[in-house]
């Protein structure tokens, strides 16, 4: 499977896994963290992936144990194959925890439910291996049980769907400008309002931040795109700002 590394101190590696055939299903990335002996998957993806994202990501690992499964919210592209994961390796799983009574709808054993847990609204940090993985409140980007991954070893925020891009033919952003046209539409029909997207903006510019990693498209790599892309968040007009005309009964 085609991956990609973001980051590696020998000690520390975030690496990409692209899923570039994916047919009719919306393309999706899938992140592996793997720190020391310890490692973790975002978002790992649905039934068509799942044997290859498995595959690569036991294989990163080199002999080191799968700690925790980070599931940024419900979407099947996120969420459906969670099952095999927690009945073929000894990871928790991590999710909203307003959304630890739908997952299971996928097919949840009930010998592998217990290690599902719910992530509180104000979100939590996890311990991989003696690195900290901060989860961090995204609510209503797009979903209303949201989060986000922000791993401070390696500066890379984990954006889920929002920064999600979708029709280019490029790993990493080259020109923010030029690369509008593949994030736009997607933002304004799936993100919610202004008024999280502003609320978001002005949080993670707390953080110290080099490449922010959405879960669909390219990766905006280095300090100035990742200031642009919170900038044009911050305000950007979207979801229930936008849609309310649309409430009309149709016509026959």
């Amino acid at each position: 499977m085609p991956h990609v590394t973001l980051f590696d101190n020998g000690n520390h590696h975030n690496v990409l896994l692209e899923d570039l055939d994916a047919g009719m299903a919306v393309q999706a990335n899938q992140h592996v963290i793997v720190h020391g002996h310890a490692g973790a998957i975002l978002d790992p993806g649905g039934h068509k992936v799942y044997n290859r994202v498995l595959s690569a990501t036991l294989g990163l690992l080199k002999g080191g144990e799968l700690r925790y499964l980070v599931l940024s919210h419900q979407d099947p592209d996120i969420v459906a194959a969670a099952n095999g994961w927690l009945m073929t390796t000894d990871a928790d799983a991590y999710c909203p925890s307003l959304w630890t009574r739908f997952v299971p709808h996928f097919g949840l054993d009930r010998l592998v439910e217990r290690r599902l847990h719910g992530v509180p609204d104000e979100g939590q940090v996890l311990d991989l291996g003696g690195s900290p993985l901060m989860l961090l409140p995204a609510h209503f980007l797009h979903s209303p049980g949201n989060l986000q991954v922000y791993d401070p070893v390696s500066k890379i925020l984990y954006t889920g769907d929002l920064g999600a891009s979708l029709g280019m033919d490029y790993r990493e952003v080259p020109d923010f400008d030029a690369h509008l046209q593949y994030m736009e539409g997607f933002h304004r029909r799936y993100m919610t309002s202004k008024t999280v997207m502003t609320a978001w903006a002005a949080m993670v510019r707390t953080l110290d931040i080099e490449t922010i990693a959405p879960q669909h498209g390219a990766v905006f790599k280095g300090r100035d795109l990742v200031r642009r892309f919170i900038d044009w968040c911050d305000g950007f007009e979207c979801g229930i700002d936008l849609i309310l005309p649309t409430y009309k009964v149709p016509q026959a």
